[in-house]
């Protein structure tokens, strides 16, 4: 769909004034749709397709091709393309990835069972932690030890580690992860391993810890090693493929991949570590919050981005979402923390539940209605989809509460069968509840609503904030539809749809940088004399991260953000000072205890002056700097639009059907301003303007919904 004209001087090239030609595409593969972006100068296109699981890079291409087609453009003119997927993080959930071994120390075998020796879930007895991604008798050990000053204690036994490569040539291991005791710091028995490993199984793929997550703390090390050698195969061949397909297609553009960190990195970069992939999806919609936050000024925003399989709810403070280096991957236990496989990456912090448009809905034992976290997804889809679906979803309540049109969902290309929607929430959910007519539906979307308003409210306590003090701002295509009704839940009084909301992930992947962040654990007293030897570290670090983004970034200026990880000697949570970027002085290392010491006493009510300084993990992050957004005001009010018709749909402030006046959003203009009830709709999605709210397009033609006082009262 062409874009509105107020987009005119906001499609920005990410990797550089050099770029030579203008066009660039974005891909996005969800649980559901596959989201494609094109834009070409001042002009955006999108459109969304039905994921194909079993060849993902089908749908990819059907997208691109149905985007040149429209645009009337060709493979030639594209200068840049950017993907993300849940590929990675579906093989992880699905247990699809590769047969996996482990080799470690003498000792260490059972350190993925193990874990941190406690239960996530203390007075619940039939919580179980994720069993591990490699069963007992593939994880081995060998013969080897290195002391954590670096000591060989017990050399590497080569002739065990070739014993041991026989057995899992005989098992069929298709991936190997190496995890040594101290390898964080000391890698050559790792790098050994690898060369012998790599002779005896010259079809297999190696991953070592000491490359993968150089930190210390074995369990995540290990963990987040096995890891991205479950999946590096299976991403690997995926992304060869592409790359493939679009070299025959005429691609010749450089093809970048989105992280969880928030940034972009080379295709055979991502090959290379995949487990960066996790959350690259939601990462892409987390950047373009935070371009739209920015640009209007707005200290505190709340990202909500609801797809068809999960919600994703991100808080961004000054213009930058929140960012972690842990992360736990498919959760098993009613998404509690402690439930998943921990890994250690850098990603923007957020929360993801089971609540999108293909969640299903039941009734469990006790009578009430559930929703997810197990979805339709794409195939058979809800029951709506008329492809094969039994289970009433979450679209197909939205779609009998009148707040989508069966005849254009997905811009025309899917029709929806709201009769089967109706009657399969009437058997499934009205019947064993004694619910007639909407009250299926209306319960369906509530509990829904519900839980992404818990989970919201649960992040944010547990970071010290109030979620009623942010502006909401939603994209993905079932958040417009949700985003009104969750802002009162949240006591939130504004709400911002943007252009393209329906395709916002994808959106995002065009804002982000190139970048990588390199992490390395040292231990060592802050005030031990060793300032030479930490800028040896640092300054080895960043050539290493800024080689890595040269390759997408080419000659263009770079930005280097170092940070150091620290804590009181005998302790065992750090936290983080930002270093300067330059050599580091004496004067430096002062600086440094005087901000760690104001941090802790803000994180804990107290310093303790009398203990030594422990450094621990220091990280360099290099990555090149995209344009800011140009600024964005509210418009002034100029325009009433008239309505191009009516349509019955729930509200839930009158509680109950009422007619909501229909928009077309390509034919609103800046300035233009509504009361609800009503529906704006567009390609992509439909935005839900409920009784006690009005809507304005800002200048930046976003769409900003406000709680009007009474009801914010």
């Amino acid at each position: 769909m062409p874009a509105l004209s107020v987009l005119s001087g906001d499609c920005r090239a990410v990797t550089g004034k050099s770029q030579a030609r203008a066009d660039r595409l974005a891909v996005d593969i969800g649980g559901t749709f596959t989201d494609v972006v094109l834009e070409t100068g001042a002009e955006r296109f999108s459109t969304k397709v039905l994921t194909t699981h079993q060849a993902p890079e089908k749908g990819a291409l059907e997208g691109i091709d149905r985007l040149l087609q429209e645009a009337g453009r060709n493979a030639a003119d594209i200068g840049l393309l950017i993907h993300g997927t849940t590929l990675a993080t579906n093989a992880l959930i699905e247990r699809k990835g590769a047969r996996t071994a482990l080799i470690t120390s003498e000792g260490f075998r059972d350190i993925l069972e193990m874990g941190f020796e406690k239960r996530f879930a203390q007075y619940h007895l039939n919580a179980r932690p994720p069993a591990p991604l490699v069963p007992r008798q593939l994880r081995l050990e060998v013969a080897e030890r290195i002391s954590a000053e670096g000591h060989i204690v017990t050399a590497l036994d080569e002739a065990q580690l070739v014993r041991l490569a026989g057995e899992l040539k005989a098992a069929g291991v298709e991936a190997v992860a190496v995890g040594f005791l101290h390898a964080y710091a000391h890698a050559q028995h790792e790098k050994r391993a690898a060369e012998i490993l790599a002779a005896e199984l010259p079809e297999a793929t190696i991953c070592l810890s000491s490359e993968i997550c150089p930190e210390i703390r074995e369990y995540e090390r290990f963990s987040t090693t096995v890891a991205n050698a479950y999946i590096r195969p299976l991403m690997s061949g995926y992304l060869g493929r592409l790359k493939e397909q679009l070299a025959s297609g005429g691609f010749t553009c450089p093809t970048y991949l989105m992280m969880s960190g928030g940034g972009l990195t080379t295709l055979e970069q991502a090959a290379r570590i995949p487990i960066r992939l996790v959350e690259s999806g939601p990462a892409g919609g987390a950047i373009l919050a935070a371009d739209i936050a920015r640009a209007r000024g707005i200290d505190r925003a709340l990202a909500f981005d609801m797809g068809g399989t999960t919600a994703k709810i991100c808080l961004i403070d000054d213009g930058e979402p929140d960012r972690s280096r842990q992360f736990e991957v498919a959760r098993s236990f009613r998404d509690m923390k402690g439930s998943g496989l921990p890994v250690r990456i850098p990603v923007i912090e957020m929360v993801e539940i089971g609540a999108g448009g293909g969640s299903i809905a039941r009734i469990d034992a006790m009578g009430q209605i559930r929703v997810g976290p197990d979805s339709a997804g794409s195939d058979p889809g809800p029951v709506a989809y008329q492809r094969g679906g039994t289970a009433a979803a979450v679209t197909d309540a939205n779609l009998v509460l009148g707040k989508i049109d069966p005849q254009d969902f997905a811009g025309g290309r899917i029709q929806l069968d709201a009769t089967a929607a109706a009657r399969t929430i009437a058997e499934t959910i009205g019947q064993p509840l004694g619910l007639e007519g909407v009250w299926p539906a209306v319960g369906i979307a509530e509990i829904v609503e519900e839980n992404m308003a818990n989970a919201a409210r649960v992040h944010a306590i547990e970071r010290g904030k109030q979620s009623s003090e942010y502006v909401m701002i939603a994209f993905g295509g079932g958040a417009p539809l949700h985003a009104a009704r969750l802002a009162e839940k949240l006591g939130i009084d504004q709400v911002i749809v943007p252009v393209g909301a329906g395709v916002g992930s994808a959106i995002g992947f065009l804002r982000a940088p190139v970048s990588f962040q390199l992490v390395r654990s040292w231990r060592v007293f802050l005030d031990s004399n060793r300032l030479a030897e930490m800028n040896s570290l640092l300054e080895e670090m960043t050539g290493e991260a800024t080689r890595t983004v040269r390759q997408g970034a080419g000659e263009e200026a770079l930005h280097i953000s170092r940070q150091l990880e620290l804590r009181y000697s005998g302790q065992g949570h750090e936290l983080p000072v930002s270093l300067p970027d330059r050599p580091l002085k004496a004067d430096d290392l002062a600086a440094i205890r005087t901000a760690f010491e104001s941090l802790y006493e803000k994180v804990y009510g107290l310093t303790m002056p009398e203990l030594e300084i422990e450094c621990i993990s220091w990280s360099v992050t290099a990555s090149n700097q995209p344009e800011q957004p140009v600024s964005i005001d509210r418009a002034h009010r100029h325009n009433r639009p008239d309505p191009q018709g009516t349509r019955a749909a729930y509200d839930a402030a009158t509680g109950g059907l009422c007619e909501h006046d229909l928009y077309q959003r390509s034919q609103l203009a800046v300035g233009d301003h509504l009361s609800g009830p009503a529906i704006i709709a567009e390609a992509e999605t439909s935005t839900l303007i409920p009784s006690g709210f009005t809507m304005q397009i800002d200048q930046g033609g976003a769409l900003v919904l406000t709680r009007n006082p009474r009801e914010a009262s």
